[in-house]
């Protein structure tokens, strides 16, 4: 019998210690500007696990998607992950260009070659300081993550040379790089709100649109769309932002989680994105879209293109010795 309450005894003692570590455990909610069935939601749920487990419990994290902390308004995310009304957000580099114009690097059109080059460069110094120029703005990037490349989709004809895209009404984001390339290709480019893309996709307001492979297939436009040609025209990145003082008012065991697994899911990510590409573009193909690759010949004749803007993309980007050390260090010669 005093063995049984011995045993009973040193139960309970490990399920009071187990319930004092989680009701001490430091909250902290990510937020994420896609829904549950995005990959960036995958890779946030990634790493929560991953900096829970390391932090042997004293961290909980809740992952909120679809920007609905922050309005789907994602500047206004930006400022709030700086004030502190938001802990965490993951949100594409692209988008932290409007307060950094040093993030429009990543997206020149062709800088880099793939996958690999954009990874090599993200971890690359040039990468780091550029990365940390947020921290004046009170926030502290614990993760650099890749994005898959963007490829066009329109209901047109298969675009395998810029030639094909004259005439093509296509949507943009509302950023210059992308207005300039690809007006200089021969399109007309229609900057528009995401939300407005697919209704006006099905009135053939618009012909085509740009984006990775995902956002065709969640958003569903193989209902819309006839054509998904893989340019691999641009790259982009995921900042992983916490709020500065929440950051510093973890203890040391806790950063070093945070920051643990913020690494370690970056490859994780490419690996999970190269292989969801795939049933992506099935699920596009099985629905009655057609694909086509570019050719290396073809590429090239929209890397001229892309460098004949390169002193426009200059102007954007205000920084010539950032644009000068990426474009050396992925090859691409600056125009003279």
């Amino acid at each position: 019998m005093k063995k049984f309450l011995a045993v009973l005894l040193a139960v309970s003692l490990v399920f009071t210690m187990a319930f004092a570590a989680s009701a001490a455990a430091k909250k902290i909610t990510i937020s994420v500007p896609d829904p549950t069935t995005s990959y960036i939601y995958a890779a946030a749920a990634e790493f929560a696990k991953r900096a829970t487990e390391y932090s042997e419990g004293t961290l909980e994290f809740n992952i909120s998607a679809n920007g609905s902390l922050y309005g789907g308004d994602t500047a206004a995310g930006i400022k709030q992950l700086g004030a502190g009304s938001l802990q965490m957000l993951i949100l594409a580099s692209s988008v932290y260009a409007s307060f950094v114009p040093g993030f429009n690097v990543i997206s020149v059109p062709y800088m880099f070659d793939d996958q690999a080059q954009l990874l090599k460069y993200l971890n690359s110094d040039i990468a780091t300081e550029l990365f940390n120029r947020v921290n004046r703005m009170g926030i502290t990037v614990i993760g650099k993550w890749t994005r898959s490349f963007r490829e066009v989709t329109n209901s047109k004809r298969p675009i395998n040379t810029p030639d094909d895209l004259k005439g093509i009404v296509l949507r943009v984001p509302n950023n210059s790089l992308y207005v300039e390339f690809f007006t200089a290709c021969g399109a007309v480019t229609t900057p528009m709100n995401f939300s407005e893309v697919y209704n006006a996709l099905q009135l053939n307001t618009l012909d085509g649109q740009e984006n990775p492979i995902d956002v065709p297939y969640s958003n569903k436009f193989y209902e819309v769309q006839k054509f998904v040609s893989f340019t691999n025209h641009m790259a982009d990145a995921w900042v992983v932002g916490i709020n500065s003082r929440v950051f510093k008012g973890l203890d040391e065991k806790q950063q070093a989680a945070i920051e643990k697994a913020g690494a370690e899911v970056q490859q994780w990510n490419v690996d999970m994105m190269a292989e969801q590409d795939q049933i992506a573009l099935k699920t596009l193909t099985d629905n009655g879209m057609v694909s086509n690759p570019v050719s290396a010949e073809a590429q090239q004749k929209f890397i001229e293109i892309s460098k004949s803007c390169y002193e426009k993309f200059r102007e954007l980007i205000k920084d010539n010795k950032l644009f000068d050390a990426t474009a050396v260090f992925t090859g691409r010669a600056a125009a003279e």
